[in-house]
């Protein structure tokens, strides 16, 4: 009952005339940048931070909801249309919904998306409302030492599934804690990594490293490498969908929702896994199979469900925990720093009525969402034929000057610069980003806790593992790492056994499904496919990348 009373409480701060306007602005604007060609909703959400800044934090965070949500929703958008996901939890989204859409049923794909999205995102927010009070719960029985070892975990973990290997995660995360390291010792008082400047006495603002990593790498980098490419944009009515569609989508949109928000709220669980196991499951359970690869709409429903659950599973532990587990969830952790807000156990007592609407608000922007998206899809379509150096040379402008407005400091572009150019630098030698966005986020908290826990301990290692919970993750860090060595283990000492020579080649795909198994995550995990990659770290396919992680069904 307390927590439907505080959500109810939130919903009539979130309702007022001012705020209601300020969810609706987000949604737009959410929408009408995440349709861009390769930004995907991690970048949506560091382009337009700096917009909320001249609001107080409630009004901000509301319309944060509806930039979060609009973002998700224009990453579908340019799947269907461009065959282009901006971020690699819409891969699988883009196999079946290009070909829907090529097959003339581009407002049929949208609409599936549109309201599976819907229904995902409203049943995800309720269980956010309910899950992360217990999880509150949970968290404020834990000392330091355990909050180390969870930090530690959840680190390690989103590193080792991100990249085409480990070695490239971990140099990722390794920058990304130099870079939390600058500015001065917190017990000390001394200054570190400074090299003089003044300017960097306080550290580095994590809305500059975000704006700078996500929005001005990824532009530089798409810029680079697809301006000779032609944007062929397929046409589109309005979004409706038939009987027989309904039919076909309503069982996949409730499945990817139960796929999706348990992998959202894990460490390193992500939307990519839920994505693809919905896209298998509901290959294996349709009446259709053989339209899987041509345009199947149970493709696009499931995945697409999946996808905005975990969206909204990714906020349980960011608001509880203040663990981000994606881009997204570390871009709007930053927001919250921004703020002097510090996300966590506390959170929900010392900032009660600014969580439970922005919750409140996430529950508007998802039904603002469909209502203003679905009329304005072929709007949407238009904004793609934009062309791209116009495109470009806005988001650079738009970056600068949010960057700028945060400090008023010329020095803030000097490095909004030099990050932007590293972010570039990383795309290039396939450095996943996201690694070093929570190192800079983290960093300094886990050092915060390091050091708390050896002043309890009066300096003796052995009180890093003083409590049970820390033993329990320190074993699962251990598995982690060790890992790949005990699977190398086991398939070398496991004997081959060597297919019979008249194996036929399974023309239903039966015999290529360990291939199909593996073409997603591939696609999804940072794995080089056809060439650009996405702003979290991992590859997008840029042209007709859709259609090779479908071509082989």
């Amino acid at each position: 009952m307390d927590v439907w009373s505080s959500l109810m409480d939130g919903f009539a701060t979130a309702l007022t005339p001012m705020n209601f306007l300020y969810a609706v602005i987000g949604v737009i604007l959410g929408t009408a940048v995440g349709v861009l060609p390769g930004l995907g909703p991690a970048m949506t959400v560091a382009l337009l931070l700096p917009v909320t800044y001249a609001l107080e934090p409630t009004s901000a965070f509301i319309m944060f909801a509806g930039i979060y949500y609009g973002g998700m929703y224009g990453g579908s958008t340019t799947s269907i249309l461009l065959n282009t996901p901006g971020e690699s939890s819409s891969v699988v989204t883009a196999i079946e919904g290009n070909k829907m859409a090529k097959a003339g049923r581009a407002a049929q794909a949208l609409a599936t998306a549109a309201i599976g999205s819907f229904i995902a995102g409203t049943i995800g927010t309720a269980l956010l409302a309910v899950c992360a009070p217990i999880v509150v719960e949970f968290a404020v029985s834990l000392g330091a030492p355990s909050y180390f070892a969870i930090m530690v975990l959840a680190l390690l973990a989103v590193t080792a599934v991100l990249g085409s290997s480990r070695l490239r995660g971990f140099s990722s995360l390794a920058l990304g804690l130099a870079i939390g390291l600058v500015g001065i010792d917190s017990v000390t008082g001394q200054r570190r990594l400074t090299f003089g400047q003044p300017l960097l006495a306080d550290g580095l603002d994590i809305v500059v490293v975000a704006v700078a990593i996500f929005a001005v790498g990824e532009a530089l980098w798409v810029a680079a490498h697809l301006r000779r490419t032609p944007l062929h944009v397929i046409p589109v009515g309005r979004p409706w969908m038939g009987k027989k569609d309904w039919s076909r989508s309503w069982k996949p949109w409730l499945r990817g929702t139960a796929f999706g928000f348990p992998f959202g709220a894990l460490p390193a669980g992500g939307a990519e896994i839920p994505t693809f196991l919905s896209y298998v499951t509901e290959k294996r359970l349709s009446k259709h199979p053989e339209e899987f690869g041509k345009g199947a709409i149970e493709g696009v429903a499931g995945p697409e469900a999946a996808n905005n659950a975990a969206a909204a599973g990714t906020l349980t532990p960011m608001l509880a925990l203040g663990l981000p587990t994606n881009a997204t969830a570390a871009v709007m952790l930053a927001a919250f720093t921004s703020y002097g807000i510090q996300p966590g156990p506390q959170l929900f007592s010392s900032q009660g009525p600014l969580v439970w609407a922005l919750i409140a608000s996430l529950f508007i922007g998802n039904l603002l969402l469909l209502l203003i998206n679905l009329p304005l899809a072929p709007l949407w379509a238009k904004l793609l034929q934009l062309p791209r150096p116009y495109l470009y040379a806005g988001i650079l402008f738009f970056a600068t000057l949010g960057a700028y407005s945060v400090n008023l400091q010329a020095f803030d572009l000097v490095l909004l610069l030099a990050l932007g150019a590293l972010g570039f630098m990383m795309r290039r030698f396939g450095l996943p980003v996201l690694p070093l966005i929570l190192g800079v986020i983290l960093g300094p908290r886990i050092e915060g806790q390091l050091r708390k826990s050896l002043q309890l301990s009066a300096g003796d290692p052995a009180g890093l593992w003083s409590e049970p919970i820390a033993v329990v993750v320190y074993i699962i860090v251990a598995l982690i790492l060790a890992w790949p060595f005990i699977f190398k283990l086991v398939r070398r000492n496991r004997p081959v056994q060597a297919a019979p020579a008249d194996a036929p080649a399974s023309s239903d795909g039966s015999l290529r499904s360990a291939p199909e198994a593996t073409s997603a995550p591939r696609e999804a995990g940072g794995t080089v496919s056809h060439g650009s990659h996405r702003a979290d770290g991992g590859s997008h396919s840029g042209g007709d990348g859709g259609d090779g992680g479908g071509g082989s069904d």
